[in-house]
C-alpha cells in the first residue's frame, strides 16, 4: 500500500515525542504531507515536540481513519530534517489556515520530514 493511501481526508492523528530523559509528550496533529513513498513531514509550532525531536529524533504517529470503528495507522518514525523555510512549509500553512484558523497558521514555524521506519495496523 502507498503511504498516501493510508491517510483519507478527514481523519486525526497524535505524534507522541520524548525528550532526552524519555518524558513523553503527545499532541493532536493533522494528516501528513506525503513527500515520497519514505518521507512524511508535519508542520510544528515552536512547542514540546519540536523541541523533544531535536533531542531525540524518534516520534510515533497514531493515525484514526474517518470511519465508524477502529480503523487506521501507528506509525514509527524517525526525524530526517526541521527547516524554518520552504515550500512546504508555505504550504503547510496556506492548509493549516483554511482547516483551522489563520492564528493557527501563524503558529507554524517549522517543518519537519521524517522517515517512515514502520507502519502497523491500528488494531
Amino acid at each position: 500500500m502507498k503511504l498516501a493511501e493510508l491517510f483519507p481526508e478527514g481523519g486525526r492523528g497524535v505524534i507522541a515525542t520524548a525528550d532526552a530523559a524519555g518524558v513523553v509528550n503527545q499532541a493532536v496533529f493533522a494528516i501528513p504531507h506525503v513527500v515520497d513513498e519514505q518521507t512524511l513531514a508535519w508542520g510544528f509550532s515552536d512547542g514540546r515536540s519540536i523541541a523533544n525531536l531535536r533531542v531525540n529524533p524518534h516520534a510515533s504517529y497514531l493515525y484514526l481513519a474517518p470511519s465508524r470503528g477502529y480503523s487506521g495507522w501507528r506509525l514509527s518514525l524517525t526525524m530526517k530534517e526541521e527547516l524554518g523555510e520552504g515550500d512546504m512549509l508555505e504550504k503547510i500553512k496556506s492548509r493549516t489556515a483554511q482547516v483551522a484558523s489563520p492564528e493557527a497558521s501563524s503558529a507554524v514555524t517549522r517543518v519537519a520530514y521524517f522517515k517512515v521506519d514502520e507502519v502497523r495496523p491500528l488494531i
